[in-house]
């Protein structure tokens, strides 16, 4: 295990830093790489998805949105709205420096822990990604987690858990990266290690 700051981010070389964990699961986007979505035209989308069923949304936010949609029957429509735009930005995507670091541990002769991603996009959107930028020989595909995956999503610690899980690794023994208070939770939540992206580039 590795000695964390007092925010809980990874301190030191980080490849020494991340070898030290059996298994490393980073979130996808603003870690990885940066979708091509605006998310104010993702909101307007589900909003209109609950105005053409008729429902009056109760709130703006889009992740409340999401989470509001099952008990007014229109969760797949509400999915679906959501998943379209992040697929189309997953294709149009931009490798950030974190993601690049990753391609590069790969074709190096000493392996980087095994990787995963766990993210609150869509599965598909982040399999997209992760195809278009080449980070299949980086990324364990089985140990891509989205937020469709399992039940739920972060921050609730079953996405991440699964992740942590499918790459073969103790929750303890486990780092998460990623760039989000939300992404903060979900590591704490699971009892696993989490850094900061922008402590590790």
């Amino acid at each position: 295990m590795s000695d964390a700051g007092p925010d809980g981010a990874v301190e030191g070389d980080v490849a020494e830093e991340l070898a030290k964990y059996d298994a490393v699961v980073y979130d996808l986007d603003g870690t990885l790489v940066e979708l091509a979505v605006d998310w104010g035209t993702v909101a307007s989308s589900v909003l209109d998805v609950y105005r053409d069923h008729g429902v009056e949304p109760p709130t703006k936010e889009l992740w409340a949105l999401l989470e509001a949609a099952d008990e007014h029957g229109i969760g797949d429509a509400v999915e679906e709205a959501i998943a379209l735009h992040e697929r189309s930005g997953a294709r149009d995507s931009a490798l950030l420096a974190l993601g690049a670091r990753l391609i590069e541990s790969s074709d190096e002769s000493e392996r980087a822990p095994p990787a995963g991603v766990c993210s609150l996009n869509c599965e598909s959107a982040c399999r997209i990604a992760v195809e278009t930028h080449g980070l299949g020989d980086a990324i364990e595909s089985d140990a891509i987690v989205g937020r469709d995956t399992v039940e739920t999503h972060k921050p609730e610690p079953e996405s991440l858990l699964a992740a942590v899980d499918r790459l073969g690794a103790a929750p303890g023994n486990a780092l998460f990266v990623g760039d989000s208070p939300r992404d903060a939770a979900a590591a704490e939540r699971a009892g696993v290690a989490y850094a900061w992206v922008s402590d590790l580039v």
